[in-house]
């Protein structure tokens, strides 16, 4: 049986409803996000706007942070990975993503700072043996903006590493080619391999990817998506196994590396979240 887990932030459900999915598909280890946890502004799991039944009440936030500690105490849950975004990210298109993703941008740094270190703190305190984020777009033809890169990665490195944590990055925002190139001459810092993103981003192709990043990925997301019709232009995701991930080559480009980590079934789009997760691990367990 591959080693599968989900992401909480899938379900857009409140800590409790998302426990209770788990429990329905047999999951007990999850890949969770933390940001609404450490910024007074995020949005509360399963609030208004966060789901599409919208209307109903919900656990103010330090409840659901008591129940996520009571389901790790209890054994319920593991922490596979935590995950921070955000709230300042725009996904509309590929430019607002350029433009506004990550640590990258100067107007949000100072902030996004002081809670990337909270919510690495939080990490060690609950366990996860990673950390995540989308640091940005790596782009390697200016070199002020490289060193700018450079150095805040190397703060939220070092800031796992004070904490027992270790950085993964997730991919997708560049080619896998020069990632592995900038993960080479950067100890420390490793990967979140997420398919569909390659794909979503256009910007190569996901069982290669295996091979290229292979020395760093520590974890992975099992998400499909199919290639977009034009280019600068987002393409589309779709549930696991029905895109062009290409899903049985992918898992054994998995297995051919000798990758026995966690991967976290990730669904961000669709009307039915909950269901797509659950097909997505039946068939991930049906391969083996």
């Amino acid at each position: 049986m591959k080693n599968v887990s989900v992401c909480s932030w899938s379900y857009r459900k409140s800590v409790k409803d998302v426990a209770a999915e788990m429990k329905k598909i047999g999951v007990d280890h999850i890949q969770l996000a933390l940001t609404p946890f450490i910024d007074p502004n995020a949005v509360v799991p399963g609030a208004a706007g966060e789901t599409s039944g919208g209307s109903e009440a919900v656990d103010p936030i330090d409840v659901q942070r008591a129940q996520v500690e009571a389901l790790l105490a209890s054994g319920e849950w593991t922490l596979c990975s935590s995950m921070f975004n955000s709230r300042y990210e725009d996904y509309t298109t590929l430019e607002t993503i350029r433009q506004t993703g990550g640590i990258m941008p100067d107007a949000h740094w100072e902030e996004n700072k002081g809670l990337i270190v909270k919510a690495i703190r939080l990490s060690a305190e609950w366990k996860a043996p990673y950390f995540m984020l989308h640091a940005g777009f790596l782009d390697e033809s200016d070199p002020a903006l490289l060193a700018k890169f450079v150095d805040r990665v190397s703060f939220i490195r070092d800031t796992c590493g004070e904490n027992g944590v270790q950085l993964i990055l997730e991919t997708g925002q560049e080619k896998p080619e020069h990632l592995a190139e900038f993960l080479s001459k950067h100890e420390g810092i490793y990967v979140n391999l997420d398919p569909a993103n390659i794909i979503l981003y256009g910007m190569g192709e996901p069982v290669s990817a295996v091979k290229t990043l292979a020395p760093w990925i520590k974890h992975l997301h099992y998400k499909d998506g199919n290639y977009a019709a034009k280019p600068g232009e987002w393409g589309a995701e779709v549930p696991w196994g029905e895109g062009q991930v290409n899903a049985p080559a992918f898992l054994k480009a998995l297995d051919e590396i000798g990758f026995t980590g966690y991967g976290a079934v990730e669904r961000e789009a669709g009307n039915d979240r909950a269901g797509d997760i659950a097909l997505a691990v039946q068939r991930i367990r049906a391969i083996g």
